[in-house]
């Protein structure tokens, strides 16, 4: 599922019109993004928790020198999943 049919899915379940839902979802990805961007954390019950995890430096190699070369840190965005989630992929 892409964006443009997670929209038409959000409408057609809330009875809202496709430019509404659009607005609805857009926002909420920007607030998701902004939030974790300035390293908070934004937790739905039931559904999951997003989040700004801190990746450390690391030694990597070049595939085709096969030289080392230093990996800096950083942060990158994670998502774990809830409880309710898990248990609705795996059938349970």
């Amino acid at each position: 599922m892409n964006k443009f049919e997670l929209i038409s899915a959000v409408a057609a379940r809330a009875g809202i019109t496709k430019k509404e839902a659009e607005r609805i979802v857009s926002v909420l990805l920007d607030v998701i993004m902004e939030n974790v961007a300035n390293g908070e954390e934004i937790r739905i019950v039931g559904f999951g928790t997003f989040e700004c995890r801190n990746r450390k430096e690391r030694t990597g190699s070049n595939p085709r020198t096969r030289e080392k070369i230093k990996i800096a840190a950083t942060q990158i965005p994670a998502f774990k999943p809830g409880k309710a989630f898990k248990e609705a992929v795996s059938g349970k």
